[in-house]
């Protein structure tokens, strides 16, 4: 039970004059007007003298919402890149038709010209929204009453293509607005021959899977440099495709013999186009190779190096101590000694190198024989799981032939071994949702090759 305590306080005494204030009363009441005010009393007042219902002019309120926030991003971003998207089109670009978006060139679209595909995705970006407000249908309407959007789907053609890694790449591929002839280098003088070469494998390099790509260098560039630059080109690994060549499958045709012959045409194209190119920067760099004035002060170099080693190790001609017959008689047998070892040693790498190709070669053909004979095996086991539809149900045609084609697509971009790899785990998975686990799994790891070509086993 709680207890009290008291405390020995004691209050002071109250100042001298203090009083006891009389009890306060209240104010005589103040008439004042109120006026109506606040969002509610405004939206309300907009409702009903625009005639809108709830719905109407929300949709209102949030388009000026938005149109508004764009303008104050597209003012920020106008203050990172000034004019960006903002220039007056050519004739030419304004006039291009969508329906023909294969021959359009994307980059003149946004504006970007002049960066390619040197641009960001931020420069995209920008470009796209500046090009959307200048463009766009309803402002086009509201200005001239022309209702002409041929220039607006060419915009957003432009940007679905440039924003998608896939599309983007195949279109820098064959970019035919990039001037990348060669001029006739005989004509130039050293320091010109280095700059120009400097410019075109700078051009050549975007195309490379590894970089960054070794400069072609100054004119006194080292002999290691020199050399590490021609031996990263004899050995290019391009990126660079041709599927922008595409032919599609004719209009309204839903044969699946007539879908897979265009496909077939379309690959022999592509490699064909793709063998074009290696053979020609091969051309281009044993041609500036052949040119080069750094090859050619290099070999001058080693010369004098070569000779001053002769003449006793004394440089620029000076005078060396004759060898005695003995000397002399030693060191024409060791100079024969290293030719021989040098000889032995390049055919034992050359018949090594050969038994390697032949091997290489056995072993791609035996894997090209079998592919044909794993693909099958993988087709049955699709046949044998109803085509991976519910018990009971039959699969419809377009099914049966949607997975054939994609199984075909499939084995197109999977290496040799790989296919193997499908057929062993689908055979040991069995049937029904096993094998098109299976499917989806290989389908996941081919990445970037397989991006939208996939639906059935997505």
């Amino acid at each position: 039970m709680a207890t009290v305590t008291t405390l020995p306080i004691t209050l002071s005494p109250a100042p001298q004059g203090w009083s006891k204030p009389s009890p306060s009363k209240p104010s005589a009441p103040t008439q004042l007007p109120v006026y109506p005010a606040g969002p509610s009393f405004i939206s309300a007042a907009r409702r009903q003298i625009l005639q809108r219902s709830f719905e109407e002019d929300d949709k209102h309120v949030h388009s000026a919402r938005e149109a508004a926030a764009a303008a104050q991003q597209s003012e920020g971003d106008g203050q990172l890149y000034p004019g960006l998207g903002e220039e007056e089109e050519p004739h030419h670009v304004l006039q291009q038709d969508p329906k023909e978006w294969k021959k359009q060139d994307h980059y003149a679209v946004l504006g970007l010209g002049h960066l390619r595909y040197k641009a960001s995705e931020e420069h995209i970006r920008i470009a796209h929204r500046r090009k959307v407000l200048r463009h766009h249908p309803d402002k086009k309407a509201a200005q001239s009453g022309a209702n002409d959007d041929a220039f607006f789907k060419c915009i957003q053609k432009a940007h679905e293509v440039l924003t998608h890694p896939e599309r983007r790449r195949q279109f820098d591929s064959v970019d035919w607005n990039i001037e990348d002839e060669v001029p006739d280098l005989k004509k130039y003088s050293p320091e010109q021959f280095v700059a120009e070469c400097n410019k075109i494998f700078a051009r050549e390099g975007r195309f490379s899977k590894t970089q960054p790509v070794p400069e072609f260098g100054p004119l006194d560039a080292p002999k290691k440099d020199v050399e590490g630059f021609y031996d990263f080109f004899y050995n290019f690994d391009s990126w660079r495709s041709f599927e922008w060549h595409d032919k599609e499958v004719n209009e309204g045709s839903d044969s699946r013999d007539d879908k897979r012959y265009t496909e077939k045409k379309n690959k022999s194209e592509r490699t064909r186009r793709k063998k074009e190119d290696n053979t020609r920067l091969r051309e281009l760099v044993d041609t500036v190779l052949a040119l080069d004035p750094r090859i050619k002060r290099i070999k001058a170099e080693e010369k004098a190096a070569r000779d001053a080693k002769k003449k006793g190790g004394v440089p620029n001609g000076g005078a060396a101590k004759p060898l005695t017959p003995a000397e002399k008689k030693k060191a024409e047998e060791q100079k024969k000694k290293e030719e021989a070892e040098k000889k032995e040693a390049e055919k034992k790498a050359n018949e090594a190198s050969k038994a390697d190709r032949e091997a290489a070669k056995k072993a791609k053909e035996a894997a090209r024989k079998n592919l044909k004979k794993w693909k099958k095996a993988i087709a049955t086991v699709i046949a044998s799981s109803n085509y991976f539809q519910p018990e009971g149900t039959s699969p419809s045609p377009a099914v049966i032939e949607k997975q054939l084609a994609e199984l075909d697509s499939l084995v197109d971009i999977l290496e040799p071994e790989e296919v193997k790899d499908l057929k062993e785990k689908i055979d040991k998975a069995g049937n029904g949702e096993p094998a098109k686990a299976a499917l989806v799994e290989k389908v996941k790891a081919a990445g970037e090759k397989g991006e939208g070509k996939f639906t059935e086993f997505a």
